[in-house]
């Protein structure tokens, strides 16, 4: 190429004929009339290229892929050697940082890497430690602000999973204690009986009695407030009619094991007189030591559940890749997220027949995590999330939408840049979008992309159902 051919590049328009001259009788035309691979990630940075004609991709290498980063035709565009001009002994200076392949005939102008780094060199030696200062900065900058928003991240799932283990662990607690009381009596109790002091039938009466309670208590509904009360004021009316003590303490205890002032009457017409309130008081420690025990059992359940959605969530003892259903994965991130979620209304909007599909699980649940926090953070407190799943084609959809505020139309186009947040100084880094584009994007091939109207904000992850195929 001549002198006037190169100033017609713009990285070569402020160049002085000389500079141009030199340029050019070094450099040289290449000419690919097919589709080839002009160099590849990672092997030695021997040319520098800019682009004549034709069109080219950029690819980063992801894991065990190569993704398509950008694919541009614009004239001028460099690559290849472009930080041979880095005398230092870091290596990727000396290596090409991606890989750039053709997607048909095109033509480029090549200039050998140790002649562009000369130049540079010579030519722009203020240039080169300013444009390698801000390249290593940069870099450094966004490693150390990605690592601190994983952190932050773990961090507030760690302080709300730690409050949600804490609630069922407490009532565990206090069940327990509570639990120790009632066994105590019931030895008590125990000690009355052996003296003989009940007759054999009486007390055979009294195990059938007692039965009974506990199969009602198992099978009593949870009462309202207001209903509770009514029937507690009239089991205690009727405590106080009979010569029973203490009524207002075993009324509560009897009402929400499902037993009430008809249940008394029964009893009643069952016992002898005298045994009557040491039937109630029997029974009553029966009744409250079932419901301490559901209790139990109900918070070790919860806790069990809780860490099961850690292992979902983390994919703890599990392969990095693997077929995963979206739905555990949304669902333990809800679980993970729970505390700020409350006062919000979750709903599932989940196509059952969808398949698994191979992705990496701990990253997809990283973008679950980012999508439906920035949505409880919208919503405040109040309102509704949707999550959707649905096929689309040969893509698997996932929704998360919610009927906030919804994003200014000024910045909706800058969301999924990097360090770009509109939350306030020290509540988000800007990262969790740029991440989650990353993961959708370089590491399963998808697609994510975002609706939002007042009352109306929806993400959408598009992910493919099976592994590309190798290239």
């Amino acid at each position: 190429m001549g002198v006037e051919d190169l100033r017609t590049l713009f990285l070569f328009e402020g160049l002085t004929d000389d500079q141009l001259a030199w340029i050019a009788a070094r450099g040289w035309e290449l000419r690919l009339p097919e589709p080839t691979m002009l160099f590849a990630e990672g092997a030695a940075a021997e040319n520098f290229y800019v682009l004549l004609e034709g069109e080219i991709q950029l690819l980063k290498r992801t894991g065990e892929d190569d993704v398509v980063i950008t694919t541009t035709s614009h004239r001028g565009v460099y690559a290849g050697a472009v930080r041979v001009f880095v005398t230092t002994d870091r290596p990727d200076a000396s290596l090409y940082g991606n890989t750039v392949r053709t997607t048909g005939p095109a033509s480029f102008f090549v200039l050998a890497g140790t002649d562009f780094g000369w130049l540079m060199r010579e030519w722009f030696p203020m240039a080169i430690h300013l444009l390698d200062g801000l390249y290593l900065g940069w870099r450094n900058l966004q490693l150390q602000t990605r690592q601190r928003e994983r952190l932050e991240a773990l961090g507030g799932l760690s302080a709300g999973l730690a409050h949600e283990l804490n609630n069922p662990a407490g009532a565990a607690v206090r069940a327990t204690g509570t639990l120790r009381e009632r066994v105590s009596g019931m030895r008590h109790k125990l000690g009355l009986l052996a003296e003989g002091r009940v007759p054999a039938a009486a007390l055979q009466r009294l195990v059938t009695l007692q039965d009974d309670a506990v199969e009602r208590s198992a099978k009593a509904p949870r009462l309202p407030a207001l209903e509770a009360a009514d029937q507690e004021d009239k089991l205690a009316d009727w405590f106080d009619a009979h010569g029973v003590a203490g009524g207002w303490d075993l009324a509560p205890v009897l009402v929400a094991g499902g037993l009430d002032a008809v249940w008394a009457e029964e009893l009643a017409a069952t016992v002898e007189p005298q045994l009557l309130e040491g039937a109630l008081r029997w029974i009553a420690y029966t009744v409250e030591t079932e419901t301490l025990m559901a209790e139990i059992e109900h918070a070790v359940g919860r806790i069990s559940t809780l860490v099961g959605a850690v292992k979902q969530y983390s994919y703890l003892d599990q392969a990095p890749e693997q077929d995963v259903d979206v739905r555990d994965g949304l669902e333990s991130t809800l679980i993970m997220l729970g505390h700020k979620l409350s006062g919000v209304e979750v709903r599932r909007d989940y196509d059952e027949s969808l398949p698994r599909i191979p992705a990496y699980g701990s990253e997809l649940n990283q973008v679950w995590t980012n999508l439906i926090d920035n949505a409880a953070d919208a919503l405040g407190g109040r309102g509704t999330l949707t999550l959707r799943t649905s096929l689309e084609e040969d893509m698997l959809l996932v929704e998360i939408g919610d009927d906030g505020p919804g994003i200014p139309r000024e910045v909706r186009k800058r969301v999924f840049d990097a360090f770009f947040t509109t939350k306030a100084v020290g509540k988000g880094s800007g990262l969790g979008l740029d991440i989650s584009q990353r993961i959708v994007v370089q590491r399963h091939h998808g697609d994510i992309r975002m609706e939002s109207h007042p009352g109306d904000t929806r993400f959408q992850v598009r992910l493919p159902l099976h592994r590309p195929t190798a290239a």
